[in-house]
């Protein structure tokens, strides 16, 4: 599924990367931080495309890998939180 910009739709996200690491928005803002946390994720198999979360008055942003292994190596580099359900094959 595409949309309108051309870009993947998140539920197809969902389900060609279903592993999914979520980081402190503030990880994330800025063009150093944003550039040496893409860099990263390009070298893995992460989705083009980010989610944002909000969860107990907090923003985390939300990578999606299709290997474990990478969400895994990811969440340990950046010292991120797997999220539950990311476990389907």
């Amino acid at each position: 599924m595409i949309g309108r910009t051309g870009e993947i739709a998140l539920p197809e996200i969902k389900h060609k990367w279903p592993y999914h690491v979520a980081l402190p928005a503030d990880r994330v803002r800025g063009a150093r931080n944003s550039q040496i946390v893409w860099s990263f994720a390009e070298t893995l198999s992460a989705a083009r495309r980010p989610y944002s979360l909000h969860r107990d008055e907090s923003d985390f942003v939300v990578f999606c890998f299709a290997k474990p292994e990478d969400a895994e190596a990811f969440r340990e580099q950046f010292s991120g939180e797997r999220l539950p359900g990311d476990d389907r094959p």
